[in-house]
């Protein structure tokens, strides 16, 4: 069955004019970094349900200003001609895989946006600066393409809460949708990261998804039980060198001692699989309701 390919727009331009051709539909847009999988193919498939029949567009675009020095901004992997493909499977219309240039003309922006405090713990106390430079590439993009709808995926779970923060608190208009993590059948969250495992780390990688499995099993006792439960899986792990394990508020609020029972939370894991930093998370129930 042949799909026909999206427009591809590569400067402001080009994206304007195309969607200039589509005025008063309801446009959807899934931003992403490229290196689509099943993953993100679910991603537009969620967007295409928001809209109909309205435009949807998918940016391909990796963002220098979330990586910091050292991090694997040069290996992440480009793979535009792979990536229209999916995006054609999937029946999108616009792809914007605009140059650095483009996006950042005259290098990095003089107002960029402040995450604020709850960009500084878990991924953030890790990656200082990372997530200033997530949310100011996604208001630009957001200003770019106007969405109605935008689609963001919920393995990068504070990154969804802070961007619906940011869309929010900005009044940028936009209705930000969470979509399921889609996983490998062993539980392993898909990530565009995932191709740098070799075997053997990739086996080991599915500790991740145990470890947070444990947790949930457990947090009808509390959140002490589910940590516990998933320090112990982790002790069981080989190859797993943990960054931070989490339990919290499903706004990423700490969970205190008053919470009725019953109350959702979610915890959340990142750890280096050999020299790959993978993260998950899974929503939980703490205490019986």
């Amino acid at each position: 069955m042949s799909h026909e390919r999206p427009v591809l727009a590569s400067t402001r331009a080009e994206l304007a004019d195309v969607l200039a051709t589509r005025p008063g539909e309801r446009v959807g847009f899934v931003p992403t970094m490229g290196a689509l999988h099943d993953g993100h193919a679910s991603l537009m498939a969620a967007a295409r349900q928001e809209v109909d029949d309205g435009p949807l567009v998918v940016s391909v675009f990796v963002n220098p200003m979330q990586f910091a020095p050292g991090e694997d901004l040069d290996r992440y992997p480009r793979t535009l001609d792979d990536d229209l493909d999916v995006c054609a499977r999937e029946g999108v219309d616009v792809v914007f895989a605009p140059s650095v240039d483009e996006v950042y003309p005259g290098g990095e922006p003089m107002v960029s946006i402040d995450p604020g405090p709850l960009a500084e713990t878990l991924e953030g106390r890790t990656r200082p600066g990372h997530f200033r430079g997530v949310l100011t590439v996604v208001a630009k993009l957001f200003g770019l393409v106007r969405p109605d709808v935008a689609v963001f995926g919920q393995k990068d779970y504070q990154q969804l809460v802070l961007i619906r923060r940011m869309a929010a608190d900005l009044c940028q208009g936009v209705e930000v949708v969470g979509a399921p993590t889609l996983r490998e059948p062993d539980g392993l969250a898909m990530s565009s990261r995932n191709r740098f495992l070799d075997p053997e780390q990739r086996l080991q990688a599915v500790a991740l998804h145990r470890t947070l499995c444990a947790a949930a099993a457990e947090a009808s006792y509390g959140v002490d039980a589910a940590l516990d439960a998933a320090r112990g899986e982790l002790r069981e792990a080989l190859g797993v060198d943990l960054d931070y394990l989490a339990i919290t508020l499903p706004d990423l609020a700490p969970v205190t001692d008053d919470v009725p029972a019953g109350t959702e939370g979610r915890a959340l894991i990142a750890a280096k699989v050999g020299p790959t930093r993978l993260i998950d998370n899974l929503p939980l129930t703490i205490g019986r309701p």
